[in-house]
């Protein structure tokens, strides 16, 4: 028994066609948002790749552009198939190339609820590698003067600065590292070579932060060094007064930016996917109509569409057959040729044929 059977006569049969063929053309718009938002995607995490680890972290931008230029070439051929529609003898060009349209289209639809679903399972790959890439980026701040590096100490300060963020998972990550290029050490101050001399492995660690960390909003000038010294400062209290710098981790920061943008792209991929499956499900119907209506002989004829011919179970059972007969097909053949004995076999060159032997002669 047919799923979800629809009764169609001519003018219905008209109207779904022409709605149809719009609906696609909008569609090959909706590839165009597809492929724009992966690029936009795309572009928002090479602005930041400096402090981002490599990774695979772009599987979502190029599956949005893929999807979405597949898009507009689906459906710019779905809307041509549907335009023809209306006229039976076009139709009879692409009464064979229907089905094989459908089932492609459907495998693209579901292409596009996986682009849906990678934006939210996108955020745990996202933090590792911001933390690896914002560790590796703060730890080379203080080289300015090296090649391939001489760009992270603007890049770190404009990062702060944008996101209001201090360190990696906060400001104290500035105390584990020596942030201060040691050309801009006074080698001749007693209490830098104190300070050189105490830490283990010869760094000047400092419990102080980057000047890009101060908060602008703060009523009080900045403390940039000595933060956990109380006494340095005039009124001050690490432990119970507010700091006059970012609080917030950079590595938390990006992600809430990138969160944000993959949820709102999400959203808009799942719209697209729905409007798609709903495309889909109009182009599944016009082609068992029009289909029975060539097996009836009359284009003016009422013709019955539907979604699947057969129940859900038996489609399933039976596209399970064909698979498996496909296996079996391949297995005896595969088989048959190993144990065909007219092959590989070696024939002997015995010289010309019929040459009588020699008689022997007698003793």
């Amino acid at each position: 028994m047919a799923v979800f059977k629809v009764k169609f006569t001519k003018t219905k049969r008209d109207k779904l066609a022409q709605i149809l063929w719009i609906l696609n053309w909008i569609s090959v718009v909706s590839g165009v948002i597809l492929f724009s938002l992966g690029l936009f995607l795309k572009i928002e995490i090479r602005k930041r790749s400096e402090v981002m680890a490599k990774g695979d972290i772009n599987s979502v931008p190029n599956m949005l552009i893929s999807v979405g230029v597949i898009a507009c070439i689906i459906n710019f051929l779905g809307g041509k198939i549907c335009y023809d529609c209306t006229d039976g003898e076009k139709f009879n060009r692409w009464k064979l190339v229907m089905l094989p349209y459908i089932v492609c289209t459907f495998c693209f639809t579901f292409c596009i609820l996986v682009g849906a679903v990678m934006c939210y399972t996108m955020r745990n790959e996202l933090e590792e590698s911001l933390y690896l890439g914002l560790r590796d980026a703060i730890k080379f701040y203080k080289d300015t003067d090296i090649p391939g590096r001489c760009f992270l100490k603007r890049t770190i300060d404009m990062l702060q600065i944008r996101f209001q963020c201090c360190g990696n998972n906060g400001f104290r990550d500035w105390f584990e590292i020596q942030w201060v290029s040691a050309r801009y050490l006074d080698m001749a101050s007693r209490e830098v070579l104190d300070r050189l001399k105490s830490n283990v492995d010869g760094k000047f660690l400092v419990d102080g932060v980057p000047f890009s960390c101060c908060n602008p909003i703060s009523p009080r000038p900045c403390i940039q060094y000595q933060l956990t010294n109380n006494s340095a400062h005039y009124n001050y209290d690490l432990m119970t007064e507010e700091l006059n710098v970012w609080m917030k981790g950079c590595r938390e920061a990006l992600l809430d930016y990138y969160t944000d943008i993959m949820r709102s792209i999400g959203i808009a991929v799942f719209i697209i996917w729905l409007f798609e499956l709903s495309v889909l499900t109009g182009v599944r119907y016009l082609q068992t109509a029009m289909k029975n209506v060539l097996l009836l002989g009359d284009p003016q004829c009422d013709s019955d569409g539907w979604l699947l011919e057969n129940s859900f179970v038996e489609t399933a059972k039976y596209n399970i057959n064909i698979i498996k007969n496909l296996g079996k097909a391949n297995q005896i053949s595969t088989v048959s040729g190993m144990n065909d004995p007219n092959m590989d076999v070696q024939t002997a060159n015995c010289g010309p044929e019929n040459v009588p032997t020699k008689s022997i002669p007698k003793a």
